[in-house]
């Protein structure tokens, strides 16, 4: 290590560490954020349902019908 050697800390980080620092709620708000759009319980009947309506992909999606 050198003699002269100081920790770095990008500016991206600094503004994440103050802007923490102003709100300690911040955290706690995206966590409550996430939770509304994301975790969500998962329901088996209806993810049987979306696979039971899978359509099956055609070897050449653009090719509309067999009229080769």
């Amino acid at each position: 290590m050198p003699l002269f050697w100081k920790p770095y800390k990008s500016e991206v980080t600094q503004f994440i560490e103050e802007l923490k620092a102003k709100k300690p709620t911040l955290e706690a708000e995206q966590r409550a954020g996430r939770a509304l759009l994301w975790d969500r319980p998962q329901s088996r009947d209806d993810a049987a349902e979306f696979d039971a309506a899978h359509v099956a992909q055609q070897p050449y999606v653009y090719q509309t019908g067999s009229s080769l």
